[in-house]
């Protein structure tokens, strides 16, 4: 059951990693933030910093070219004894490059395409092939915004090269306000309920996935003398949170929540697990700033 589990994880993590730029689920001009798992049964304590820029440009009266990128660092503290040196887990690098095209063809629908050349390395060591990828979307998305249920739907495709999962995989993102006050949010990798208090005071509640792809540029060789090139994580999240509304378009908030599931195991150059950090349930807190498109 638990690895059957965990395939099903995967592969809504791994939409997770392939959807850039956010469409539908993130779409900011400007994001700062800061995740933190703190130390759990497995002596592992995870961290994340998260900057992301994005410039769109006007191409005629409704389309737009969008240039951004993001960057995400991430720390992670394993205390426990390992039958290896960990020294090479310490610090991840993961930086995205999105390019995107958005055109309107009807009233309210639009097609977007994404092109994302990704660096995702411990970059202890020279720049190598394996820190390198490139990785594509492409979809539909449907907006309503002036009517009694505003809503937006969003359908397409994401590949990532680097993940396990080397198919194409859905992208699914449903959101409408039911209600003067409440919306909800159906989708993969995010699935969600929100609460609008007034103007400026949003609650949240999120079931979400979550997880990161890494190569090792120092291979890690365990007592099997089986050798791990790459690093991976996947989770599954519940959480509540709150957004504060500082201006048009500008938002503070903080979520806090605990995984139902994770996972963070090396890879050989095939990519099957061959080694388990951390399988054990863990807090989760997030907080930032962003300013929207």
């Amino acid at each position: 059951m638990k690895n059957r589990f965990k395939t099903i994880l995967v592969f809504f993590s791994t939409i997770l990693l392939v959807v850039n730029l956010g469409i539908a689920q993130t779409p900011d001009v400007v994001r700062a933030e800061y995740m933190l798992m703190p130390r759990n049964k497995s002596d592992a304590q995870l961290s994340r910093l998260k900057l992301l820029v994005n410039f769109p440009i006007a191409v005629g009266d409704s389309n737009n070219l969008v240039f951004g990128s993001e960057y995400n660092r991430l720390a992670y503290d394993l205390q426990k004894e390992l039958p290896f040196s960990s020294a090479g887990l310490k610090q991840f690098h993961i930086l995205d490059v999105n390019m995107a095209f958005v055109y309107k063809f009807a009233p309210s629908w639009r097609f977007i395409g994404v092109v994302t050349p990704r660096l995702a390395s411990t970059l202890t060591a020279p720049l190598e092939n394996g820190d390198f990828s490139v990785n594509a979307t492409v979809g539909f998305l449907k907006e309503k915004k002036n009517i009694d249920k505003p809503m937006l739907l969003v359908l397409g495709i994401a590949y990532n090269s680097t993940v396990a999962l080397r198919i194409p995989l859905p992208i699914i993102y449903y959101e409408e306000r039911f209600r003067p006050n409440w919306s909800f949010v159906v989708g993969i990798p995010k699935t969600g309920l929100k609460y609008h208090f007034k103007e400026r005071h949003q609650f949240q509640s999120e079931f979400i996935f979550d997880g990161y792809y890494v190569n090792l540029q120092s291979n890690i060789v365990l007592p099997n003398t089986v050798s791990a090139s790459s690093v991976s994580s996947s989770a599954a999240l519940v959480t509540l949170g709150y957004q504060y509304k500082l201006a048009k378009s500008t938002f503070l908030y903080a979520y806090m929540g605990h995984t139902v599931f994770q996972d963070g195991v090396l890879r050989d150059n095939e990519r099957n697990d061959i080694f388990t950090l951390n399988d054990d349930p863990s807090f989760y807190f997030r907080t930032g700033f962003r300013i929207g498109l």
